[in-house]
């Protein structure tokens, strides 16, 4: 009995599949493997902080070299030159030694400014000029004065686009007339002046062309139908301008200012609505000699966009799209912040929806009660 006890056993042991060896060799090439990528990851926590702070240090370096550059014998034409940021910008291009051209239509505020801008020059040598134009008027004219300017003053090496105005109010309340102002003032008199200049600037090899828009061309602000409209078709023209000269040598600059304090915002304001006000003063308000220095800086640093502030920040980052602007810092924040942007994005339109509704309720309190 004990016999056959230990039989059965014995076949059941020979059942079992037995356990399989261990490949030595394979096993020490999968554990060699692991360590190697581990060693590769260890590396990259070192190599990609590096490479950002090598890339930040350069975008630095080049920015404050590229900016500090003289503008000495250099022709600076700006339109909307007598008051506000125009004016602004011609001190900030004097200081750094250039010739000037303020163009403008009121002849009292172009020879006031004028003799402004003559305060701020450094060199004896250097010529300031105001010629009035009208930027929106018929293209001949455009071309003519310009031409007339060049014989003057010399070639044009900057060409600043700062004539603007804007009416605001809701669609209906804005007469035809204004919304054609705007439309003309806004877009097709920086289209103007930039298609006078630029057979000149490509000829030479060099130049540079800075439009200005603003933070209502990059998203749509109530009260702002038409100037909004404008202010956006700039951000295409200068999109397709930077690929029609980029081989060229010449520079294209977009700048999208926020409210800056100017005769133009004082006049805007009187006809602003309370929605529009409310919205943006998010944006704060900014000194134009502060605004007209990042400009000129941006432009000679041959930064494509131009911007101010932490809304224009925020705005810019998330409609870079296909722009042209290829600074290593700013490309890095662009594929990392737009994303978590667009939540804030949407987190400031619900707050001013509520402004606005706010506003219809309170009007509406106030007609029933009269």
């Amino acid at each position: 009995m004990k016999m056959n006890i230990f039989i059965i056993y014995q076949i059941d042991r020979s059942t079992v599949p037995k356990r399989p060896s261990v490949n030595s060799e394979k096993f020490t090439k999968m554990m060699d493997s692991l360590f190697q990528l581990s060693e590769s990851v260890c590396c990259l926590w070192y190599i990609i902080p590096g490479l950002i702070i090598v890339g930040v240090f350069y975008d630095y370096i080049s920015y404050k070299t590229l900016t500090s550059v003289s503008l000495k014998d250099k022709h600076v034409l700006i339109t909307g030159g007598s008051s506000g940021i125009g004016k602004s910008f011609a001190c900030e291009a004097a200081r750094k030694g250039a010739n000037v051209t303020l163009v403008a239509r009121d002849k009292d505020k172009l020879k006031a400014a004028e003799l402004e801008v003559k305060k701020c020059c450094i060199y004896a040598s250097q010529r300031i000029f105001s010629c009035s134009v009208d930027v929106s008027g018929p293209y001949d004219r455009v071309e003519d004065s310009f031409a007339d300017i060049e014989k003057d003053g010399g070639p044009i090496f900057m060409l600043t686009n700062f004539a603007g105005a804007a009416v605001c109010g809701v669609l209906e309340d804005t007469s035809p007339a204004d919304i054609r102002k705007m439309l003309d003032l806004n877009c097709l008199g920086s289209i103007q002046t930039t298609r006078a200049t630029i057979e000149g600037m490509k000829s030479r090899g060099e130049g540079h062309i800075i439009l200005t828009s603003s933070l209502a061309g990059l998203f749509g602000i109530y009260g702002f139908c038409p100037y909004s409209a404008a202010k956006f078709a700039l951000k295409g023209f200068a999109e397709a301008l930077y690929m029609e000269v980029k081989h060229s040598g010449l520079k294209v600059t977009l700048a999208f200012p926020a409210d800056v304090d100017t005769p133009g915002f004082a006049e805007e304001e009187k006809s602003k609505p309370k929605e529009t006000r409310l919205i943006c003063q998010s944006g704060g308000l900014f000194h134009p000699d502060v605004v007209a220095r990042k400009i000129l800086n941006d432009s000679l640093a041959g930064y494509f966009t131009s911007y101010i502030g932490l809304d224009g920040f925020l705005l810019t980052t998330l409609n870079a799209g296909m722009s042209q602007d290829y600074s290593f810092v700013r490309l890095l924040l662009q594929v990392f912040l737009t994303g978590p942007l667009r939540l804030v994005a949407v987190l400031y339109q619900l707050s001013f929806f509520r402004i606005i509704k706010k506003c219809r309720e309170e009007r509406n309190k106030s007609k029933k009660a009269e």
